[in-house]
């Protein structure tokens, strides 16, 4: 790769212009990260720390309890309703201690989507000196009308931070490139304590390429939408069974295995079918399998392993 010999421009500016330029966003209220992980970590580092409390909902993103434990804050998980993200669960958990509250939007790993006005209420019941950090990794696969809202909330308020990143649907995952946006003062903390160089050449240029071509971001979206209401309808089909497809605006499916047949079973018949997918006993949900939307055949073939295991036949 041309200039890789060289160091990156430490603040990926041609990078943050073009994020600006789609979102219509100053690039001035934009930080580019190691993935949007590095991101979410900064914002616990540089808002929480010992004697403060970092909040989210039962069944998120795990990042939210590691960044809270490495800067020596308490992680507080509120409880969540039938997988998703509960408002009221969050703000009734929010004490005099509480700094941050993390929610994704979709979940991950339920896929779980919160409306514009449950997130616009989040954000109205927190206090003013308590910072909102919406996770959107997942945001590009929602469909037309279903924007959370997070972008105007991050552009009219001083304590709203919102995170995306390069690795869901631009299939950058292993460049490691996020970025956030929020009001300048939060900007410049994150700038203050991120590394200096921590988008690589090579990287800045993928995102760049990726950023210019919307029609495949377009296509992925549509593909994606089409497959999941597809496997989701095969997976409730296995109803009688136990299995149960939690709703997903994103690019997996979380399937409950509340049955004779247990999620490790399933595990172990779609792994012999060839295809890997995410058991989650360390978050709480042994009786579950996150399953990403792939092909139609890979959805098939998945689906007709899971019907051989119940007894249905393939």
């Amino acid at each position: 790769v041309a200039g890789s010999a060289e160091y990156p421009d430490p603040d990926a500016r041609d990078l943050r212009a073009a994020i600006g330029a789609l979102h219509g966003i100053d690039p001035a209220r934009i930080v580019c990260g190691t993935g949007s992980d590095e991101l979410l970590n900064l914002a616990a580092q540089g808002f929480a720390g010992p004697g403060d409390e970092v909040l989210f909902s039962r069944f998120s993103f795990i990042v939210y309890d590691i960044a809270a434990r490495r800067c020596g804050a308490t992680p507080v998980e509120a409880p969540d309703s039938d997988y998703a993200t509960d408002v009221d669960a969050l703000l009734a958990a929010v004490t005099d201690r509480t700094r941050v509250v993390f929610i994704a939007n979709p979940n991950n790993p339920t896929g779980t989507y919160l409306p514009r006005v449950e997130v616009e209420r989040l954000h109205a019941g927190l206090p003013a000196d308590v910072l909102l950090v919406i996770d959107q990794a997942y945001a590009e696969y929602l469909g037309e009308g279903e924007d959370d809202g997070g972008m105007e909330l991050a552009a009219r308020h001083e304590n709203v931070l919102v995170t995306r990143t390069f690795s869901k649907i631009y299939g950058l995952a292993g460049e490691r490139i996020g970025w956030a946006t929020g009001a300048p003062q939060l900007i410049d903390v994150l700038n203050r304590i991120r590394g200096p160089f921590n988008v690589t050449t090579s990287g800045q240029a993928a995102a760049l390429a990726a950023l210019g071509d919307q029609g495949f971001v377009a296509r992925s979206r549509e593909h994606n939408a089409e497959e999941l209401a597809h496997f989701t309808a095969a997976i409730e089909a296995l109803g009688n069974h136990g299995l149960r497809p939690i709703p997903s605006k994103a690019n997996f499916l979380l399937v409950l295995f509340e049955g004779e047949v247990s999620a490790a079973q399933a595990l172990e018949a779609i792994g012999e079918a060839g295809f890997a997918v995410r058991h989650l006993p360390g978050q709480g949900l042994p009786h579950a399998l996150r399953i990403t939307i792939g092909t139609h055949k890979q959805m098939g073939a998945i689906a007709a392993a899971l019907r051989e295991l119940v007894g249905e036949g393939a």
